[in-house]
């Protein structure tokens, strides 16, 4: 496109994943003329990428509870709105508990999830290794199973909201880097890209793990850390994997479910990995994979990855996200930060954001996932122990 080509929108988003195709969507529908979405590589490029991502509602923190809920009914109804395929499998999210601290910890937020209509429940290691014949239940002291959650395909659920918000009005340009934002007076005025400056009152910063130095070029403080995870792939395995929840164990962050092609997805979260943007595909994390698959899952701890994936996660310090209007710059929005769980909570921030650009009150109060909580001496961080 040429340079002189755009020289004005509505809205500008930033970023071409998930978060900013969702909020893409929920703006266009909702009217919103002139909504440009700026990606500088292809959409779901970065973590939207991954093969597989899961969909639940079970956490601890009523508002990551609600989101996740929110999220996972309209990611049920996406077929029919906006109208694409993300292959859904409801196969249910399984944590495994190895002490009476977890069980406990773990209980309390299942009494808070069934207040908010979530069918989640406590179960026996027995009944989660007929749930999960690789759970060795000799080694468990409970579980938490939810059978409503389970896993989708997030590039499907990236391009199906940008192909309807581009069918209502919204504009997408790849290979276009926000090079700078303009303010005046304390307002947005424009977005500068290495395809020109677009003008434009309102931007919203959807660009994960790269959100602090978006936000930097508007003097809006996202304080956002890439961090790399992986998952391996085992391949098609025979005879094939039975159908499994998605199957966590809590201690040590170990995770693994169905690939959907007779295989296994292995993950886990690699306490010694430094925070940065690589994003190879490396082997070490596998080997405390295997310790922990040993006494959780022992007949995984032999598996061979054949193949794997890097992306990154988009770090805040309380591992919460980061939504809101920037107090200090007039027009400048935000939706990242969200440490590992932006594709579940994505349909409930489109609409979100959405009403936050519109002026109108969102269905949940989103004022405790300021950015400003982590400024002074009082930072007001939230707590979420089903973290991952």
């Amino acid at each position: 496109m040429g340079h002189s080509a755009e020289v004005g929108a509505e809205v500008v988003i930033v970023g071409g994943g998930v978060i900013g195709a969702s909020i893409a969507f929920h703006l266009a529908e909702a009217g919103v003329r002139d909504v440009l979405v700026l990606e500088r590589d292809e959409p779901a490029s970065g973590s939207s990428g991954k093969p597989i991502g899961g969909i639940r509602a079970q956490f601890s923190d009523p508002l990551n509870i609600r989101l996740g809920q929110r999220s996972l009914e309209a990611w049920r109804a996406f077929i029919s709105r906006p109208g694409a395929d993300i292959g859904i499998d409801s196969v249910g999210y399984l944590f495994l508990l190895g002490s009476e601290a977890e069980v406990a910890t773990f209980q309390q937020a299942v009494d808070v999830q069934n207040e908010l209509g979530v069918p989640s429940r406590i179960i026996t290691p027995r009944e989660a290794h007929e749930l999960c014949p690789y759970v060795d239940p000799g080694s468990l002291e409970a579980a938490a199973y939810s059978p409503d959650d389970g896993f989708a395909l997030p590039k499907a659920a990236v391009n199906g909201y940008l192909r309807a918000a581009r069918r209502l009005g919204a504009r997408l340009r790849t290979h276009c880097t926000v090079t700078g934002i303009d303010t005046d007076g304390g307002r947005v005025r424009a977005v500068r890209t290495t395809e020109g400056t677009i003008r434009t009152s309102a931007v919203v910063c959807a660009a994960g793990p790269w959100s602090a130095a978006v936000g930097a070029m508007a003097g809006v403080k996202l304080p956002v850390t890439p961090l790399r995870r992986q998952i391996a792939l085992t391949g098609r395995l025979s005879p094939a994997p039975p159908r499994i929840p998605f199957t966590l164990d809590f201690a040590s962050t170990l995770y693994f479910h169905n690939d959907r092609a007779d295989g296994l997805v292995l993950g886990l979260s690699d306490q010694r990995q430094e925070p940065g943007f690589g994003r190879e595909f490396s082997r070490e994390w596998l080997e405390p994979f295997r310790e922990a698959a040993r006494r959780r899952a022992p007949a995984l701890a032999e598996l061979e990855a054949t193949s794997g994936w890097a992306g990154l996660y988009e770090m805040t310090p309380d591992r919460n996200a980061l939504i809101g209007r920037a107090g200090e710059v007039d027009g400048f929005l935000y939706a990242t930060g969200f440490s590992g769980h932006g594709f579940l909570q994505a349909p409930a921030v489109g609409e979100i954001v959405r009403d936050l650009y519109l002026e109108r009150t969102p269905f949940i109060d989103v004022g405790p996932l300021s950015a400003a909580r982590f400024e002074g001496r009082a930072a007001a961080v939230r707590p979420e122990a089903h973290i991952i």
